[in-house]
């Protein structure tokens, strides 16, 4: 395989100025620098462009993986991640990168005009080490979007799970929604946390806001149940609806042992009672 020509470096490092400003008129045209600040961008293709020459100056041509391109591969690893946090896809992010053929080919064009054979070649070598580049960018925006998305869902998950302190020693979790395995897990986290920090006797699950019940679902308050009992409190599930009821025992699911009522100001009546505190209306 044919490697870079040193007067097609030479002519990389000569004419940069000339490489930015054709790149920059790429990018505006594909619509790569939506939400992108005009001063951070030119920062990032200058660095960029700088980098991609210093990795061909130590000859490693396409191997992106040698280490003369460790710098370039991170400078590359965080563009993504920035790029993911300013909500662009992937395509704008990878247009970064792919961008700049044009100008480069411009340049080899006027440069080996004389020399179709080793035009081709030079050709087909940058072309090769922008497509690794921007493969590389697109492999690890992936993965900066879908560890966006992750932490975001997992924010919303503890956003959905509020556990709320009603009276003094009683907490309350007002749920919403379908009941998982993954938001099990945060429920019992937050809930079992709230007890410790407040001393809580009683802790009341109050599932109104969840659609259906099936086996996973009572699976799921039971282990809750079950967590909260260690801790050393009791707990109440309130809003069983007479639908929610009728499907319960249907599944033939044993609730044995576990309190219901049948909306959350009957749960709270009956925790006050447990604590021996008596409510009444002022004469």
């Amino acid at each position: 395989m044919a490697a870079l020509q040193t007067s097609t470096l030479e002519a990389m490092k000569t004419q940069q100025s000339q490489l930015l400003a054709e790149w920059t008129k790429g990018l505006e045209a594909n619509g790569a620098t939506r939400n992108l600040k005009e001063q951070d961008l030119k920062q990032q293709m200058s660095e960029f462009l700088q980098l991609v020459i210093s990795g061909l100056e130590q000859g490693n041509g396409q191997n992106i993986t040698a280490p003369a391109w460790d710098e370039i591969r991170q400078f590359l690893e965080k563009l993504s991640h920035s790029r993911a946090l300013l909500g662009q896809d992937s395509q704008q992010t990878a247009s970064f990168i792919f961008s700049l053929k044009g100008p480069v080919f411009s340049l080899l064009q006027n440069l080996y005009s004389n020399n179709p054979a080793q035009l081709g070649e030079q050709l087909w070598e940058v072309s090769e080490l922008l497509d690794a580049l921007g493969m590389h960018t697109i492999r690890t925006f992936q993965k900066s979007r879908e560890a966006v998305i992750k932490r975001q869902q997992e924010e919303l998950l503890e956003l959905s799970t509020p556990v709320v302190k009603l009276w003094d020693g009683v907490l309350a979790l007002p749920m919403i929604g379908t009941l998982d395995s993954q938001r099990t897990q945060v429920v019992m986290e937050s809930l079992l946390q709230r007890i410790v920090d407040t001393g809580s006797e009683i802790a009341i699950i109050d599932i109104t806001g969840v659609p259906t019940v099936d086996t996973l679902v009572a699976q799921h308050l039971l282990k809750t149940v079950t967590a909260i009992r260690l801790m050393g409190a009791d707990c109440i599930i309130s809003g069983v609806r007479p639908q929610i009821a009728q499907t319960i025992v249907h599944l033939g699911l044993d609730l044995q042992g576990v309190v219901t009522k049948a909306n959350l100001a009957d749960a709270l009546k009956l925790a006050l009672t447990r604590l021996g505190i008596t409510v009444s209306k002022a004469v």
